[in-house]
This record gives C-alpha cells, sequence and structure tokens, in this order.
C-alpha cells in the first residue's frame, strides 16, 4: 500500500499574491499552523479572503483585527515626563489604538501652554514617537477660548470613531472634574492610567525605564530659579523641599522629555535664558491645607532645537 504524496505545488497567496508552498493533504502539517489565531481571528480573515494567504499577510491580518477591535482614542501629550511615562505605559499595555498625540499650543508664541517649549521640540517629539500630533492653538489663553477649540477639534475626531481622550494626570480631582465635564459635552470618556499612582513609585519608575527629562519651568512658591534647566535624576529629587510633591503634581515644577522607550530617537536641544514672568496666584499646599503657597512667578528655561 502507498501513501499518497503530500502537494508540494506554489500557491500565491490570495492578498498579496506572493508564492509560498500549501499542504492541502495535510493542514495539521501547513506553515500556516505556525501563527496561532483565535476563532474570532479565523473567521475575520475567511471572510475577507475564501483562499489561503501567506504567513506574512496573516501576522499583517492577525494585528488589523485586534486594531479595529481596541477603543480608538487620543492621547493629551505635554511633552513631559508625566505624558511620556503615561503613553509608554498605554502602549505597552496595548488596550486602545492611539491615534493621535494632541497638545495646546500659544499659537502668538509658538510654545507649548503652560510648559514655553518650542513648538518645532513638540514636532520633533511627537516624529519621534511615530503618532501624529493635533494641536490646541490658543491666542487669549482664557477657558472659554480653550474650551471653544477643544470643542471643535473632538468633535472631528469623534466623527472618525474615536470615543476616548488619555491624561496622565495623577491626582488632582478638581482637574479631573473640568476634563471629564469638558469631553462629556461631546459625548466622549476620559481615562486617567496614572491616578491615584504613589508619585515616589511613579518618578523612579520613570527614571528606571531610561527617560531622561530636565525642568523647563519652576512655580516659585515651591521652588527658586537654580532648580530650572535641571535634569530630573536622583540627585535632583534629593533636593527637593518635602512639600514638593516628587511629580511636580501640584503644579511644582514642568518638564521636557527627550528620551527614552516611547521615542525612536533622542530630542537634541541645548539650553538658552533663563526668563523670568511674574504672575500673582494662590495654590493650594498639600502639605498643610491651613497655609497657602504664594506663587509670585514662574522660571522658564529656554530650550533650543539643535
Amino acid at each position: 500500500m502507498s501513501l499518497k504524496p503530500f502537494s508540494k505545488a506554489g500557491k500565491q497567496c490570495g492578498r498579496c499574491s506572493t508564492p509560498f508552498l500549501c499542504k492541502p493533504e495535510a493542514v495539521s502539517e501547513c506553515d500556516c499552523r505556525k501563527i496561532e489565531l483565535s476563532f474570532e481571528e479565523t473567521q475575520f480573515i475567511a471572510a475577507a479572503y475564501k483562499d489561503c494567504v501567506c504567513n506574512k499577510c496573516l501576522l499583517e491580518l492577525k494585528e488589523e483585527f485586534n486594531r479595529l477591535q481596541k477603543p480608538r482614542a487620543i492621547f493629551s501629550w505635554s511633552g513631559g515626563k508625566d505624558s511620556a511615562y503615561c503613553l509608554y505605559n498605554v502602549l505597552t499595555e496595548n488596550v486602545f489604538d492611539v491615534k493621535y498625540l494632541l497638545t495646546t499650543v500659544n499659537a502668538t508664541f509658538k510654545r507649548v501652554s503652560m510648559h514655553g517649549v518650542r513648538e518645532e521640540l513638540l514636532n520633533q517629539q511627537a516624529d519621534a514617537i511615530g503618532i501624529p500630533l493635533i494641536k490646541v492653538e490658543v491666542r487669549e489663553g482664557t477657558n472659554a477660548e480653550y474650551e471653544e477649540q477643544m470643542e471643535v477639534l473632538l468633535l472631528k475626531a469623534k466623527a472618525e470613531g474615536i470615543e476616548y481622550v488619555i491624561f496622565g494626570d495623577i491626582f488632582l480631582e478638581d482637574l479631573r472634574a473640568y476634563r471629564e465635564a469638558n469631553l462629556a459635552k461631546v459625548n466622549m470618556k476620559a481615562v486617567f492610567p496614572l491616578w491615584k499612582q504613589n508619585t515616589t513609585e511613579l518618578i523612579n519608575g520613570f527614571m528606571s525605564k531610561g527617560f531622561k527629562t530636565i525642568t523647563c519651568c519652576i512655580n516659585d512658591g515651591y521652588l527658586n530659579e537654580a532648580a530650572v534647566g535641571k535634569e530630573i535624576d536622583k540627585e535632583f529629587l534629593k533636593t527637593l523641599p518635602a512639600h514638593v510633591d516628587p511629580c511636580g503634581e501640584n503644579g511644582e515644577y514642568h518638564t521636557f522629555c527627550y528620551a527614552g522607550p516611547v521615542f525612536k530617537k533622542s530630542i537634541p536641544f541645548t539650553i538658552g535664558e533663563k526668563v523670568y514672568k511674574p504672575l500673582e496666584l494662590k495654590l493650594s499646599d498639600e502639605s498643610d491645607s491651613t497655609e497657602a503657597v504664594v506663587t509670585k512667578g514662574f522660571w522658564f528655561v529656554d530650550l533650543i532645537p539643535c
């Protein structure tokens, strides 16, 4: 008794037309069995292609199916350490399909709002991350202007099937409530992956992953001029007063993140002049609720693109 030999005839992929080897008489021995597909993934592929496809296409279709199943989101990107670490975690967990980075920019000065970082460096960050960047451009700096511009942008995103906006906020309840209320106006939802996490653990985790960041804005109610333009490292953290949050979550300082696993390449820059902007403002001091931290102004350092 002789066994019928397996077919070794070449076959064309039903998707890309590339020739590949197929064993229809022994499906269990086909090369495609090396790729694990769920029932849902198999049904998705079978609905699109009636004939066999090559392994490369199988993997691409598997990825496409999973991408389509993930909820679409915009990531609120400030350019600082919390944004970078939050985005890294979001992309690593692979729960959301992040379609865009979103940043508020002062259209007059061409700088990131509050951080004071040049728009050119912001663009370089987005290029290095590989996610398209969209901007809310403001000139007056009022809440009304911001909310109006944001609503227009979010409605466009909603039309693309985007339902979530992801933020790197950690524990400011009033800010969270403000964000959620604005998103509710356009029937979108906010996501806070870092919410209520220990800020000492967060900054240590950030550094342990190889991220690099520098202070770009300092609130003089908490820190002085010497703290602006400083690399965030263990030595910097040791110099922080007891009432300053390690992540600067109370607005003590803001940063520019220029290297780390979320970037395909580091962002080159040089340190320019320091500039002081006076401002009268009172901020709550979490270390002693009976007192207030008086902010007279902010120190900025000009980071110059190379």
